[in-house]
C-alpha cells in the first residue's frame, strides 16, 4: 500500500509529518471555505484536491505505522497509539465529503447565479449553515485525533529514551 522504509529507515515516522501538517490546514480551509464564500471562490477545485491528498495519506501513513508495529516492542504506550491512529481515518473521510460537498454546493450555486453582476454564488443560508455546522464538528475532531495520536506516538517513541538531566547535571 505504500513505502515501509526510506533510505533505510521507518516511512512511518516520516510520513506522519505529512499527516500532522495536512489534516489541519484541511479542517482550517475547509472551516474558512464554508463560513466565506470568497474564500471558497479562491480556493475552487483546490478545496477538495488538499482533502483527498489528505485522505490517502492516512491509510498510507497507517500501513507504514502498522508494519512500524510489527518491528519494535509492543507495549501498552505503543498499543494505545496504534488504536488511536485507527480513529483517524472517519475524520478524514468526513473532512473529504464535506469538502466535496462544500465545493460542489458553491460551484453550483456560482453557476446558476452566473450572469448576475456581483454575485458569488451564495449557497442559501439553511444550507450553509448546516455546512458551516457539520465542517466545524468534523475539523475540531479531525484535530483533536491528530493531537491525541502524536501524543501517544511521541510517548510511545520517547519514554525511558532520554533523561532530563544533561550528562554534565548526572555527576
Amino acid at each position: 500500500m505504500g513505502p515501509v522504509l526510506v533510505n533505510g529507515l521507518p516511512a512511518h515516522v516520516l510520513l506522519v509529518h505529512f499527516v500532522v501538517v495536512l489534516v489541519p490546514l484541511t479542517a482550517l480551509a475547509l472551516v474558512a471555505c464554508a463560513v466565506w464564500p470568497g474564500v471558497m471562490a479562491r480556493f475552487g477545485l483546490a478545496l477538495p484536491v488538499l482533502a483527498l491528498v489528505t485522505l490517502v495519506s492516512v491509510p498510507v501513513t497507517t500501513h507504514a505505522g502498522e508494519w512500524l508495529e510489527r518491528h519494535v516492542t509492543s507495549d501498552a504506550l505503543v498499543r494505545r497509539h496504534t488504536s488511536l491512529g485507527d480513529g483517524l481515518l472517519p475524520w478524514v473521510v468526513a473532512l473529504f465529503v464535506l469538502a466535496a460537498v462544500v465545493w460542489w454546493a458553491y460551484h453550483r450555486a456560482a453557476r446558476a447565479t452566473a450572469g448576475a453582476a456581483g454575485t458569488r454564488g451564495a449557497v442559501a443560508l439553511p444550507l450553509r449553515a448546516v455546512a458551516v455546522l457539520l465542517a466545524v464538528v468534523a475539523a475540531a475532531g479531525a484535530c483533536v485525533q491528530v493531537y491525541r495520536i502524536g501524543d501517544s506516538g511521541a510517548k510511545a517513541a520517547w519514554h525511558d529514551a532520554f533523561s532530563a538531566a544533561g550528562p554534565a547535571d548526572r555527576g
